[in-house]
């Protein structure tokens, strides 16, 4: 037994020296690299809670950037959240407005008015709220609530621009103010859908790209151009002067040509081809897309039939459809209330066919990139 435990101290004394001088030396045991390769992993791996081994998502920069973007909605209740943007788009156009009007030294006020009565000062803020809640609930993001407004409030603006002589300079800065109004709130409380990030897998996204980009802009500004111009110069004279009291000049209607109006009809052709195209060009097959196509008239019934004649269009359809329709809505009504409630002396029948030129070139631009961008 003495000889065993000398033994064995004589083999821990050994090992004592041949660690030291391993570490005197600089070498390390290849039993030891392993052990210290497992430990470094296991420091430099996160750990689920339930044992998984997979990464996390939150370790890369693009999954903490989506959890970030979230988790600051998420602190907001749900219930709050659309109330917020009602807020902060009131407050935002509000405060802009009043800049303007100082910086313009009221020029707005001298071509346009204050809605005078509780009635319409109820329809203008009902409709702006219905905008937003249309927005909002519709899942747009701030870059598509940024081309509505400009679609919808565009009109009313070149009207007063081409033809009460609104100065250029008051024209771009009330733009501004509607189009930043509504989109900042969506911007603040909605990260950018994944149709707008680059990074972001979707299908056809060669669709999107910048060559295709330019050719759907070009559409559409080649339809807002065409529209406009033989509106101008055929149809809208005839209205301005019997329905428009007080108009200052007619002479941008009788000589309208397509370069005139280019720099106005590019920018609605921009605005219509990013709200209704990338959207709808997108969009993927779904298992509603199985049902549309296997339709048989032969063995369905009567509300199959009818469901299948109105709405049996694929998925990718009805984007487009939707936000045709939306594009129209908002174009149509703003111009209307814009035209008949804020600038003296014209009537609602005017109104109504302004507005009905802007809407059909919505209309026509929309049907125009469905066909670009149909299977």
């Amino acid at each position: 037994m003495p000889t065993l435990r000398r033994g064995q101290r004589g083999e821990a004394a050994r090992g004592h020296v041949d660690a030291g001088a391993d570490e005197v030396n600089g070498v390390t045991t290849p039993e030891k690299s392993r052990d210290n390769n497992n430990k470094a992993v296991e420091k430099a791996t996160p750990k689920r809670r339930g044992g998984d081994d997979a990464a996390l998502v939150a370790s890369s920069p693009r999954g903490a950037k989506s959890d970030g973007e979230a988790a600051s909605t998420a602190r907001i209740p749900t219930l709050v959240q659309f109330p917020l943007v009602a807020a902060i788009s009131f407050a935002t156009a509000s405060l802009g407005y009043s800049v303007v009007a100082e910086l313009t030294q009221g020029e707005l006020a001298g071509v346009s008015r204050s809605p005078g009565t509780r009635e319409e000062i109820a329809i203008l803020a009902g409709w702006r709220i219905f905008e937003l809640a249309l927005s909002w609930f519709g899942g747009l993001d701030g870059l598509d609530v940024a081309m509505m407004d400009f679609l919808s409030h565009g009109p009313a603006m070149y009207l007063l621009f081409a033809f009460y002589k609104l100065s250029a300079k008051t024209t771009i800065a009330a733009l501004a103010v509607d189009v930043v109004s509504a989109s900042v709130p969506f911007s603040l409380l909605r990260p950018l859908s994944a149709v707008h990030k680059p990074s972001s897998a979707l299908p056809n996204r060669e669709l999107i790209g910048l060559p295709l980009q330019l050719l759907t802009a070009g559409l559409s500004t080649s339809i807002y151009s065409v529209i406009l111009v033989l509106s101008l110069r055929y149809l809208l004279p005839g209205i301005f002067v019997v329905h428009f009291e007080g108009i200052r000049s007619l002479e941008p209607a009788y000589s309208a040509s397509y370069l005139a109006v280019l720099p106005v009809t590019l920018l609605f052709g921009v605005a219509a081809s990013t709200f209704i195209f990338p959207p709808f060009a997108t969009t993927g097959k779904t298992k509603e897309d199985e049902r549309v196509a296997n339709f048989d008239p032969a063995e369905a019934s009567l509300g199959e039939t009818v469901w299948w004649n109105f709405w049996g269009y694929t998925t990718k359809a009805k984007v487009a459809i939707w936000r045709t329709a939306v594009t129209l809505l908002v174009t149509g009504v703003n111009t209307y209330l814009a035209c008949a409630m804020t600038i003296p002396g014209v009537e609602p029948e005017g109104a109504a066919a302004y507005a009905g030129v802007w809407v059909f070139a919505a209309l026509c631009t929309g049907l125009g990139l469905g066909l670009v961008g149909r299977d």
